[in-house]
């Protein structure tokens, strides 16, 4: 139940006379005390992280592409596993209610950018950890922030960890609108892709795992140009509000998690992972 990495140990390097006189100076600069910002620090902080949560930009850019009405999914769809997916603004969970009502999995937001961490993420991570689910973390991206390899290692480092414990899911990468500007936060379909295969070598590089990749449709066609580079790596959760997943974005020939409603009971954002319980459980182990 992994929650935080330990960074990479530090050597001690003898200092030369003239490294020492530079040393010097620079400790006679005025010091930032934590929890301070200096100008460029403020400029990547995002404003409102505590409304950034996965689909929380989907229905209001889609529409009625994704709002059916937060129907159940098709027959079709009968041996897939409840999930639940959460962030700061589901506070406290009641993890035992939610496990008694038939819930076997739960994602839940640790960071965004490269300045932010979920305040309820130890209650939520480890409690839904205690009650017997399946659990994993994930990451609100924010590509015009900072580089795909520094937000990887942020995740990695504060809770996005993965572990071969058997209840541990990847890390999941959440790409969708743009919260605080541009659709596509500036970028071309090049460099958003070459944003997105950032994030996900580091993070495999971090933790062994390539992430789950959370995206619409939609999104992915307008972003990325509907690239097909990670369908074969990469596992698939897919938003979309109404009794099918619908088309899926070029590379993936299936779903592994469809995101099929944002108001369900208690918790509102709804999952079904596309499988049995055996086979999340080898999702969980690394097969």
């Amino acid at each position: 139940m992994p929650l935080r990495r330990s960074g990479p140990a530090r050597r001690t390097v003898p200092l030369a006379a003239g490294t020492l006189v530079s040393l010097l100076s620079v400790l006679a600069l005025p010091l930032a005390l934590p929890g301070s910002a200096t100008a460029s620090d403020s400029e990547k902080r995002p404003a409102h992280p505590e409304q950034d949560w996965m689909g929380s930009t989907i229905a209001a850019h889609e529409g009625s592409s994704v709002r059916a009405g937060g129907l159940e999914p098709q027959a079709s769809s009968r041996r897939a596993v409840s999930g639940v997916d959460v962030s700061s603004h589901n506070r406290r969970v009641h993890w035992k209610s939610l496990r008694k009502s038939g819930v076997r999995f739960a994602y839940v937001k640790a960071s965004e950018g490269t300045s932010y961490t979920n305040p309820y993420f130890a209650q939520q991570y480890r409690g839904s950890y205690s009650s017997g689910m399946i659990h994993g973390a994930y990451h609100f991206a924010l590509p015009d922030h900072s580089s795909g390899s520094e937000q990887a290692e942020y995740f990695a480092d504060h809770g996005g960890d993965w572990s071969r414990d058997g209840r541990t899911l990847p890390g999941a990468l959440d790409m969708e609108y743009n919260p605080y500007g541009a659709t596509c936060y500036g970028k071309s379909h090049k460099s958003m892709v070459k944003w997105i295969r950032d994030f996900v070598l580091t993070y495999r590089e971090e933790t062994g795992r390539y992430p789950v990749i959370y995206t619409s449709t939609n999104w992915w066609k307008r972003c990325t140009g509907n690239s097909g580079k990670f369908g074969r790596t990469n596992p698939l959760w897919i938003p979309r509000y109404g009794s099918s997943v619908g088309s899926l974005p070029r590379g993936w020939d299936y779903h592994s998690i469809w995101q099929h409603t944002s108001s369900g009971h208690s918790v509102g954002d709804r999952n079904r992972f596309n499988g049995t319980y055996t086979r999340l459980k080898v999702l969980a182990n690394g097969g």
